[in-house]
C-alpha cells in the first residue's frame, strides 16, 4: 500500500504543479455543486489517476478537483466510491491514505442519509457529532502499517467538537436551520426497511447511510481532523416510512445544497 499511495501521489503532485492542499472534501449525493464555489486549478478525472478506482453511481461524476475555497488550499472528491459497488475497504479509502500524503489535514465529509430521528424533516441537514460503524468489516482490518497509523486507533472524537461548534455557528449567522446527530454506516444498496429502521433507531442512530464511516476511520487514523454534514433526504421515522428511490434522495439533496456549501465554505475559512 505504502507503494501505491507513493506512486499515486507522485503522478498528481506532477500533474498539478506540486499543488499542497491543508483541507480534503468528500462530497457525496447531489452535493458536488460545492465545486462552483472553488477557484478552481487543476481536475483530473478519476481514471487518469494511477490506482485510483472509478465511481459508478449517477450522481458521483469522478472527479479530483484541486483549488482554493475560503482562502484555504483544498482538494475534492466530486464522487466517492461505496462497498456496494464492489470495492473493498482498502480501495473505497485509498484516496483520503492519498489526501495525507499529499498534505491535507482536515477531511470535510457529506453524504445524504434517511433520518428515523422523528424530530427531523425530509431536507434536515445534521451535522454529525458520531457514528456507528455496521459496516461487515473495518478498513483497519489486516496487518497494520505503522507509517500510516497506530495498531489501535482512538475514535472517541472522530467528529472535532471545535468544527462542530463553529458550523453551529455559521448556521446561526445564516439562519439554517441545523440539527446534530449520529451517523450509522451500513453496506446497502438497499434503503433500510421498517424494522431496521426502529432497530437503528433503537441503537442510538438519528440518521442511516451508505458511506462516510469507512473514510472517517481512515481519515483519524492518519491524524486528520474530521467534519462530517448529512442532508436527511427521506424519513424512515416509525410508523410513517415512506418508499424512496436513488432519484429522489438527489432531488432533495439538490435543493438543499445551497445551504450546506455555504456552511461548508464558511466553516472552510474559519479553520
Amino acid at each position: 500500500m505504502l507503494e501505491q499511495i507513493d506512486f499515486t501521489t507522485k503522478s498528481i503532485r506532477e500533474k498539478t504543479n506540486n499543488f499542497i492542499p491543508e483541507i480534503g472534501i468528500i462530497l457525496g449525493t447531489g452535493l458536488g455543486g460545492l465545486v462552483k464555489e472553488i477557484i478552481v486549478e487543476y481536475v483530473l478525472p478519476y481514471e487518469s489517476i494511477p490506482n485510483f478506482p472509478v465511481s459508478t453511481v449517477e450522481g458521483h461524476s469522478g472527479k479530483l478537483i484541486f483549488g482554493s475555497l475560503g482562502g484555504k488550499n483544498v482538494m475534492a472528491m466530486q464522487g466517492r466510491f461505496h462497498f456496494y459497488e464492489g470495492y473493498d475497504m482498502h480501495q473505497i479509502t485509498f484516496p483520503v491514505r492519498v489526501m495525507k500524503a499529499l498534505g491535507v489535514k482536515t477531511l470535510c465529509v457529506s453524504n445524504a442519509s434517511g433520518g428515523m430521528n422523528p424530530k427531523f424533516e425530509v431536507g434536515e441537514i445534521m451535522i454529525i457529532t458520531d457514528h456507528i460503524n455496521l459496516f461487515p468489516t473495518n478498513p483497519l482490518i489486516g496487518k497494520n502499517i505503522n507509517e500510516l497509523g497506530p495498531r489501535f486507533l482512538d475514535m472517541s472524537g472522530a467528529y472535532s467538537n471545535e468544527y462542530i461548534n463553529l458550523a453551529l455557528e455559521v448556521a446561526k449567522e445564516n439562519n439554517i436551520k441545523v440539527s446534530t446527530g449520529v451517523y450509522a454506516g451500513l453496506t446497502g444498496p438497499c434503503f433500510e426497511t421498517p424494522a431496521e429502521y426502529r432497530y437503528l433507531w433503537r441503537t442510538g442512530a438519528d440518521a442511516v447511510g451508505m458511506s462516510t464511516v469507512p473514510e472517517v476511520i481512515v481519515a483519524r487514523h492518519g491524524g486528520m481532523n474530521v467534519f462530517g454534514i448529512s442532508i436527511v433526504t427521506d424519513l424512515g421515522v416509525e410508523g410513517s416510512v415512506v418508499t424512496v428511490s436513488h432519484e429522489e434522495v438527489q432531488h432533495i439533496a439538490k435543493m438543499q445544497e445551497p445551504k450546506m456549501s455555504l456552511i461548508m465554505k464558511e466553516l472552510i475559512a474559519r479553520i
